[in-house]
């Protein structure tokens, strides 16, 4: 039974590969034409003379019409060429269909292929159509071999019709089919009827022929189809004789010896082997055509796509026949550039991942400092102020690391009880001041911000300005205009001959520090006391012209108050023994502090003095003492003699002894100070500034002395006087003491 498989597709794939094939090798003679329409002519076949092996084997190349394709035809046999394969050995024809008693068909055209090197496959079948058709090949005696087909009914004698019957198979009924015999060379057929006396269809169309077992007859829906086709595909083996072609094997192909007459397996086909014939083919790794002197060329295995030849970390290397896997330099060079790649990347990718969570801690760490720092405090100040605070810029800590070259030692430009203060560059080139404060415990917050409330809202010429703050960090900066030529503090006890600190200075340094804090008591929208006012917290400018800074121990009073009632705080030497008493601070303790500056200017003596006896330590004490035995000469600055300035000198230590009165409610006010030091300034020494020394009362006899009231050595934290320990001048120490 012929295969129930669709008629050509063994056929078509065929020559797909075959027109593949031809493509990319050399498959008939040089200078010989190699393909007829779209079929390949390969060697032993030809066109053309000198093309082919022998007679055989020469095919013409026609056209029936200008615009019709090439049709190839086997010269001596004059069978149509549908395709040759070298590989099978085998060249598919169209072969003749042989019928009886069909109407419009030609004489029947036998085939005689006797002595040539072809014959009809084994592949083949003999197939018979028609109703009771009683078919047998012909000239192949002693052997019988035919087909019988069943007995039509009578609607079906004209037709051949299989209506009803779609799915027909060539079984008997109209149609049956047989092998053939090897090495069949003729074919003919004797198509009649069979002995039955009730055949209707004696004398109707009956067909017979040889066809491709791949040809299937199941989908051809009516016999009456083949009746109107002239041919049907047959395969026919070839073969060539051993004198026609010298065996001249090599590592490339391979030739049989000339062999007699058998059968045998040659790929997956059965063929048969005629006499004196050889057969010959491509070696293993090789492909061409093995009938041509060096027809069969190497194939390059690793140029085949998706060959999968080699593996891991090798390559494909052709060699004649096969191929070779060697070690891929490349690919190990791309793996380890790719692994580190990968690496790098997988590097890069933590190390942002790092640096984002290292930044999002930084924004976590920098909210628990600004709300550490006092910053929802200072917002709430902010928020219940004018709108001159909101002119403070709020710099981030990235920004003032590098202002101050990460808070280098070097940039230090002085330290106090407060913090340390560092000189910086913004951005812009401007230079800044940059406090930064020490740490502090929560009940310290609330004077950072008080600060940076105060100073904000001060607008004076003789007050530091304040340009912003900086919250983000572990403890709070404070951004001041820098002022770039230190404290009065160095320039009153660090005589330098080359500067000379003249009356005139010092007059009007004290006369501006007096209008800044006589502004700061009265002029403010808001009455500020600033607590700790000395010669270090009096900053001078490029002019010369004094700055007062270092508001942190500064508050802040409605205008109704008269005192604030806090923790003693200040330093010694400064302080306002009545404010150390009570802890009650008025504007009176500013101008006790302010008194000791003068003190200072007078002098050029220092607040505190161990080389004193030790009821003089304090300057204050030991101005007051000398003023009432109007010795105030001897204790003037030297550097102030011969300046002609006497009068003036003792209207400022007279109003320097008005500020230093024990008894608070008999010191001037801050505006009265201020008022004094210009009328003398103007008057250039005016005796209404002088008072006399018997109006001066004897004030010590009515407040016991200061460093009694500060009870034991061991409560005071600048040192024990007793035993001569004292702190460094340099910095002042602040005090913190609560009276009970």
């Amino acid at each position: 039974m012929i295969p129930r498989s669709v008629s050509l597709n063994f056929f078509l794939l065929f020559l797909v590969r075959e027109i593949a094939t031809v493509s990319a090798l050399i498959m008939a003679k040089p200078n010989c034409k190699d393909t007829c329409g779209n079929i390949s002519i390969p060697f032993p076949f030809g066109i053309g003379t000198g093309c082919y092996m022998n007679d055989w084997f020469s095919v013409d190349c026609n056209k029936t019409t200008a615009d019709s394709p090439s049709r190839a035809f086997l010269s001596r046999i004059n069978m149509e060429v549908l395709g040759i394969s070298l590989e099978d050995r085998v060249v598919r024809v169209n072969s003749p269909i042989i019928s009886s008693g069909c109407a419009g068909r030609g004489a029947n055209l036998a085939i005689n292929m006797t002595r040539s090197p072809f014959a009809f496959s084994s592949s083949n079948r003999f197939a018979a159509m028609g109703c009771n058709n009683h078919a047998l090949l012909t000239q192949i005696q002693p052997e019988i071999v035919g087909c019988t087909t069943s007995t039509c009914g009578a609607n079906n004698l004209t037709s051949f019709s299989t209506e009803g019957k779609e799915n027909c198979y060539c079984s008997g009924n109209n149609c049956c089919q047989t092998s053939i015999p090897s090495n069949l060379q003729v074919f003919n057929a004797s198509l009649g009827p069979t002995e039955d006396p009730n055949d209707q269809g004696r004398n109707q169309c009956k067909l017979a022929f040889i066809v491709d077992g791949e040809w299937s007859l199941d989908n051809i829906k009516s016999p009456k189809a083949v009746q109107d086709m002239q041919h049907v595909p047959v395969i026919l083996d070839w073969f060539v004789y051993g004198d026609d072609i010298p065996v001249e094997n090599s590592d490339a192909k391979y030739c049989s010896p000339p062999v007699k007459l058998v059968s045998g397996r040659w790929g997956l086909r059965t063929v048969t082997l005629y006499s004196n014939s050889t057969t010959c083919r491509c070696n293993q790794g090789y492909d061409g055509n093995p009938y041509l002197p060096d027809g069969c060329t190497d194939i390059d295995e690793c140029k085949i796509p998706k060959g999968n030849w080699c593996s891991g970390m090798t390559k494909c290397v052709n060699v004649p026949g096969w191929h070779k896997c060697e070690l891929d330099k490349a690919k190990i060079t791309f793996l380890i550039l790719g692994a580190a790649t990968g690496l790098l990347l997988l590097l890069v990718g933590i190390w942002r991942l790092y640096k984002l969570e290292k930044k999002r801690k930084n924004i976590e760490l920098k909210k628990k400092f600004f709300k550490h720092n006092g910053g929802l405090l200072l917002q709430q100040q902010l928020s219940s102020s004018d709108g001159s605070i909101q002119k403070t810029k709020i710099f981030t800590s990235k920004e003032l690391e590098k202002a101050t070259d990460r808070f280098n030692d070097n940039r230090i430009l002085g330290q106090g009880g407060q913090g340390t203060v560092y000189k910086g560059m913004l951005a812009d080139g401007s230079i800044v001041a940059v406090k930064k404060s020490k740490m502090m415990d929560e009940e310290k917050w609330e004077e950072f911000i008080n600060e940076v409330v105060i100073v904000s809202q001060v607008n004076h010429r003789n007050v530091v300005k304040l340009l912003g703050c900086c919250l983000e960090t572990e403890v709070p900066l404070l951004v001041y205009e820098f002022i770039p030529n230190g404290n009065l503090f160095e320039y009153i006890h660090d005589q330098k001959e080359e500067f000379q600190f003249s009356w005139e200075m010092r007059l009007r340094i004290a006369t501006e520090v007096a209008r800044a804090l006589s502004y700061l008591h009265s002029a403010a929208s808001i009455p500020i006391y600033h607590r700790d006012i000395k010669s270090t917290n009096i900053l001078l400018d490029e002019k010369f012209k004094a700055k007062v800074s270092d508001f942190g121990t500064s508050r802040s009073i409605t205008i109704d108050q008269t005192h604030l009632t806090t923790h003693v705080q200040g330093t010694f030497g400064y302080l306002d023994p009545e404010y150390f008493q009570s802890s009650q601070f008025t504007g009176k303790s500013d101008v006790y502090s302010f008194g000791v500056v003068l003190a200072e200017l007078l002098t050029g003596q220092k607040p505190i003095s161990y080389e004193r006896p030790e009821e003089r330590r304090g300057l204050a004490t030991h101005f007051i003492l000398l003023m009432e035995e109007n010795k105030i000469f001897d204790i003037l600055d030297e550097r102030l003699m011969g300046q002609d300035r006497e009068e003036e000198v003792i209207a400022v230590a007279n109003l320097a002894r008005r500020c230093l009165n024990l008894n608070g409610r008999k010191r001037p006010t801050m505006r009265e100070v201020a008022i004094e030091l210009e009328q003398i300034r103007l008057s250039k020494g005016a005796l209404h500034a002088q008072q006399s020394s018997k109006e001066i009362e004897n004030i010590w006899e009515e407040v016991p002395n200061v460093w009694e009231i500060a009870g034991p050595p061991t409560s005071v934290t600048i040192g024990d006087f007793r035993n001569g320990t004292a702190p460094s001048l340099d910095v002042q120490t602040v005090i913190s003491h609560e009276t009970w």
